[in-house]
């Protein structure tokens, strides 16, 4: 007989197998004068659960998610296909910040008042 935890688990798991299509990282594909657009992503899944028992009784919980982010797409043309990315602009602007900080730190040493 399983125990309530791993019921839990069992649970969770096949919802979040139900989702895991790969329509969630390949959209459907469309067709735009003369091109075939195939949107493409990237699903993480993540789950955790547990159970215990005391004085009070027994008890158990658990929970999972799923994130699906947009990379680029296909293009698909009598010519060629190519992979376009999508440009994260804001990641880039807060990996500059980083690096320019991390600059500035570095270089300030040598620009001390003694």
């Amino acid at each position: 007989m399983p125990t309530p935890t791993e019921e839990l688990i069992a649970t969770i798991s096949e919802r979040l197998k139900a989702t895991a299509d790969v329509k969630v990282v390949y959209g459907e594909a469309q067709v735009i004068e003369g091109k075939t657009i195939i949107p493409v992503a990237v699903a993480s899944y993540g789950f955790g659960a547990g159970s215990g028992g005391g004085k009070q009784g027994t008890g158990g919980g658990g929970g999972g998610g799923v994130s699906v982010k947009a990379i680029g797409c296909i293009e698909i043309t009598a010519e060629r296909t190519r992979f376009i990315p999508i440009v994260d602009v804001n990641r880039l602007a807060t990996l500059g910040l980083i690096a320019l900080a991390l600059l500035l730190f570095w270089f300030r040493g040598p620009f001390r008042r003694r």
